[in-house]
């Protein structure tokens, strides 16, 4: 099943992005997770019908997944500013996310995970504009990710490695109601 997996984090050394590319790895055998990071312009409806190259490429390789993994901390109880724009431009014109299958994994220091941003980012991604079905039921919130990581900067949490497996599994049933 081939995946885009947007994170959240630009941050060079994102636990976000450690966690899907170790989930690129660990279930490549099950997913094709192609990993991007939606650094674009600001969504300006001016430019909308025309965007910038960046904005084409980036929505087109969307449109051609079969799923969209969401990997992203939480920023000020939110969701972070560049993955909101990102939302932002596929909710217009071609609308590329549109009944596509969609789950969300989301890790931070803090003890409550990423469970308000997430909330915020179901709201974002049900929205008329948007449209995408989100894996209900299954939350993936990573609290502490900064403990969950060994000095070879592995992945190494037992816990949610067990879960992870479980919603992946989870996500790739549900996903079939849609193709």
């Amino acid at each position: 099943m081939k995946v885009i997996a947007l994170v959240g984090s630009l941050r060079r050394d994102s636990y976000n992005m450690k966690i899907a590319k170790f989930m690129k790895e660990r279930y490549k055998d099950k997913l094709d997770i192609e990993i991007l990071l939606p650094d674009l312009p600001i969504f300006n409806e001016d430019i909308e019908n025309n965007p910038p190259i960046e904005v084409v490429n980036f929505k087109e390789k969307i449109k051609a997944s079969e799923g969209v993994l969401i990997v992203s901390p939480e920023y000020n109880h939110s969701i972070p500013g560049g993955l909101k724009n990102a939302l932002d431009w596929c909710s217009r014109v071609d609308r590329v996310l549109a009944k596509k299958p969609v789950f969300i994994v989301g890790a931070s220091n803090g003890n409550v995970g990423t469970a308000r941003s997430q909330m915020d980012l179901r709201t974002v991604l049900n929205s008329p504009g948007i449209n995408a079905y989100v894996l209900p039921s299954n939350l993936v919130l990573i609290p502490n990710v900064n403990k969950l990581f060994n000095e070879t900067d592995e992945f190494i949490d037992d816990r949610t490695i067990k879960y992870l497996d479980k919603v992946v599994d989870n996500f790739i049933d549900w996903s079939k109601k849609f193709s």
